[in-house]
């Protein structure tokens, strides 16, 4: 196959790596199976501009696309509805996509598996048209990545610390949003502090990603804790892939959702796929089923054929 690979050198783990060694082992271990491969370094504020330029090429079978999840969630949109296949380098904080689809977590790891690896068709979402591949949410998620980013810190540990102190202060001061979410034919009007909304269900027993990422459906998670012990064994739950035994998060799947804002849109943001936007006062949360290829390990392709 004909790779051409952008590498975002502001983005998750690449900020602290070798990016000469990398594109080396890169080189080395892709044409050692039979394939060829361009590598683009760009600043994160060229991201956009090498994903397009490598996204309109007609001589590559893949993209491989290394960085955040912002690097990640651009990719999978400007390939969308294509033939060219997404092989995502897991260079993120926690590579929520990427585990979902089967992809070793090392960067040395994911390249040998993309060497023999296949192309199979998964989900991707959109909010309002724009695309995402793990998730959107507001009010909880939305005020600790608000928090968060504006922390400081160089490395993915320190964004992990931030992290957790942006969730504690979350915690203390929750937010309180009057919703009206549809679901299908039912439409919930109700007062919530958080909803998340992914690209198909997340699996249960460990972090929050999809255990199959063709399975055609959002999964909808209502957050109604107020109380800051609620919170916490909310919160609790969702990390450890407890979404169901959680007495504080509804559960609800649909291949559409719309959720409406009541109280003040301009206050809150949103987060799709890590990074924070805009809040519309109604959003239309769509699933698209099969219309994203991707490269993953051969074993993780028979394995969810069988």
């Amino acid at each position: 196959m004909r790779f051409a690979a952008v590498l975002n050198r502001d983005g998750g783990t690449l900020r602290t790596t070798d990016l000469s060694a990398l594109t080396d082992r890169m080189r080395q271990t892709l044409e050692a199976a039979g394939h060829s491969i361009d590598i683009d370094i760009v600043a994160g504020k060229e991201i956009v501009a090498g994903l397009d330029k490598v996204a309109a090429r007609r001589d590559i079978d893949v993209v491989l696309a290394g960085g955040g999840d912002g690097t990640i969630s651009a990719a999978a949109g400007r390939l969308m509805n294509g033939k060219k296949a997404l092989a995502v380098l897991p260079a993120g904080t926690m590579n929520l996509f990427a585990r979902g689809l089967g992809i070793p977590q090392t960067i040395d790891g994911a390249l040998k598996s993309f060497a023999d690896g296949e192309i199979m068709a998964v989900d991707i979402a959109s909010a309002n048209g724009r695309p995402f591949v793990h998730q959107f949410s507001i009010g909880l998620h939305a005020r600790m990545v608000k928090l968060r980013d504006n922390m400081e810190f160089a490395s993915r540990l320190g964004k992990i610390r931030a992290s957790a102190k942006a969730a504690w202060t979350t915690i203390n001061n929750p937010p309180a949003m009057k919703v009206t979410l549809t679901v299908g034919e039912a439409e919930i009007v109700t007062r919530i502090s958080g909803i998340g909304i992914s690209n198909n269900l997340f699996g249960e027993g460990h972090l929050p990603y999809a255990d199959n990422p063709a399975g055609g459906v959002l999964g909808i998670y209502v957050t109604v804790a107020r109380q800051r012990g609620e919170l916490v064994r909310a919160l609790f739950d969702m990390a450890r892939g407890r979404w169901r035994d959680s007495d504080h998060v509804e559960t609800h799947q649909a291949d559409k959702a719309i959720v409406k804002i009541h109280t003040g849109s301009k206050k809150f943001g949103a987060v799709i796929d890590g990074e924070l936007v805009k809040l519309d006062r109604e959003t239309t949360i769509q699933i698209h089923p099969g219309a994203l290829n991707v490269l993953v390990p051969a074993q993780a392709a028979q394995a969810k054929a069988a």
